[in-house]
């Protein structure tokens, strides 16, 4: 780790961290808060994801379904609109609607290779945005003179990493250029979201094996053709396997870094406070070693 004791944190003239786990649990209310303090610089994954690598399939999806309407059509033939994603750090809404959810096309379901297609675009958006990490540290600090960096990741990170791999290209970058923080849930905090996601369900990236897997069991347990899924139904029904296989790929990333709860996360809401909180999970892990 680039921090090998509290006081090394503690005296860092900059403090560069990554934060990483299920979605739903402080990755952004942290960013939000540190960059509040005026002197830490947020970097958002999904973000960068939604305006430089996958900024252009999002408006071009966008101008397909504008180009149905004929009144559109013609201001659009005629460059007398404009159409484009107003993604923001707390909207993510142009991402999602672009991912978008496989089964009934009446139901706004996607054909299941088309979905397929648009999930490999967002893993290799991912890792082009993970990468770019390091990039970011060193603008924030030499183009805006930020000192401090928190970089806040997608859900999705430890679907496009193999944290068993100690030559990782992604987590071997990240681990020489931040402190890898890992915000653990409780299996109340995991009930919740699972409550939460059914309440509003919303897409989701996956590994292709599982997600391959999750629609050829989902397609012989229900009995329907893949024109007949429902959305809706097939992603909720989706979300608590995806979790269970998320968490000992979380687990695993945990090793390269350091682990702090979601019920101490939430508790934070300055950047001393966050400093404080990482000193005393460094201070622990080290008289634990």
């Amino acid at each position: 780790m680039i921090y090998k004791s509290a006081q090394d944190w503690r005296d860092a003239a900059q403090k560069k961290v990554l934060l990483f786990g299920m979605s739903g649990l402080g990755k952004t209310h942290i960013s939000n808060a540190l960059r509040a303090q005026g002197d830490w610089f947020h970097y958002s994954i999904d973000y960068r994801i939604g305006t430089r690598y996958m900024g252009e399939h999002i408006a071009d999806n966008a101008k397909r379904e504008a180009m149905k309407v004929p009144f559109l059509r013609e201001l659009l033939m005629t460059d007398s609109i404009y159409i484009g994603s107003n993604i923001t750090f707390n909207n993510l809404a142009p991402l999602s609607t672009y991912l978008g959810k496989p089964g009934n096309p009446d139901a706004g379901g996607l054909d299941i290779a088309e979905y397929m297609r648009r999930q490999d675009q967002h893993s290799q958006a991912e890792i082009a945005a993970i990468l770019d990490t390091k990039l970011f540290i060193d603008r924030a600090h030499d183009l805006y003179g930020y000192d401090h960096f928190v970089c806040d990741t997608g859900g999705s990170i430890c679907e496009v990493v193999d944290p068993a791999d100690p030559s990782d290209p992604v987590l071997t970058t990240l681990a020489a250029n931040t402190l890898m923080v890992w915000i653990k849930a409780s299996d109340a905090h995991t009930e919740e979201l699972v409550r939460r996601f059914d309440r509003a369900p919303k897409p989701m990236c996956y590994q292709p094996a599982f997600l391959l897997a999750a629609w050829t069991e989902y397609l012989k347990e229900t009995g329907k053709s893949e024109t007949q899924v429902d959305p809706d139904a097939f992603v909720r029904w989706t979300y608590a396997r995806a979790m269970a296989h998320r968490q000992p790929r979380y687990e695993a990333m945990a090793k390269w870094g350091v682990t702090v709860t979601a019920e101490a996360v939430a508790g934070v809401t300055t950047a001393d406070g966050f400093v404080t909180l990482i000193a005393e999970t460094l201070e622990a892990q080290t008289a634990t070693a």
